[in-house]
């Protein structure tokens, strides 16, 4: 495994992510906490895949969206993990399609469970509400990775030569 020396220049492209995402997240006016979540900004999540300094910007960028926008401390804390666990996963796959799974799952595990959660503190059963809660967000999750993250990652990776990038297969 190579070591990736982290330049003031990939610092400087994971704080340019982290705040792509966090304003992304909070100015765009379409439902991104909650049941039905379409963040656009998750298409970023697809990032990884060409660089390794998108995985701490996605990171710093999601917490704090999620900090500045959901007054609920697990989201800060799961929703974090989850963009987490999706970008590490991400950097391992092998192509851009099967690149844009990681966050889908991630996000519908997760997410999925965080919102469960909540319904059986007002009253509801775990399973229906995390089975239906998972759904939603993995749907929203793969309309964005899908359609808009595979082809923000081709169009950057054509356009953008970062040392140690992958090349979009």
């Amino acid at each position: 495994m190579s070591k990736t020396r982290f330049t003031t220049r990939r610092l400087a492209l994971a704080g340019l992510i982290a705040a792509l995402y966090t304003v992304a997240t909070l100015i765009l006016p379409i439902p991104q906490y909650l049941g039905v979540q379409f963040r656009v900004a998750e298409a970023m999540t697809l990032l990884p895949f060409l660089f390794p300094e998108a995985i701490p910007g996605l990171v710093v960028g999601c917490f704090l969206a999620n900090l500045l926008g959901s007054p609920i401390m697990l989201d800060w804390i799961f929703g974090t993990l989850a963009t987490l666990l999706a970008a590490l996963w991400t950097r391992r796959m092998p192509n851009l399609y099967l690149a844009a799974l990681p966050p889908v799952v991630c996000n519908a595990v997760i997410v999925g469970a965080e919102i469960a959660w909540f319904t059986v503190q007002e009253g509801g059963a775990f399973w229906p509400a995390y089975g239906l809660s998972a759904l939603t967000v993995g749907l929203g999750e793969a309309a964005v990775c899908y359609i808009l993250g595979v082809s923000l990652a081709k169009c950057l990776g054509r356009t953008m030569k970062v040392p140690g990038q992958v090349e979009p297969q």
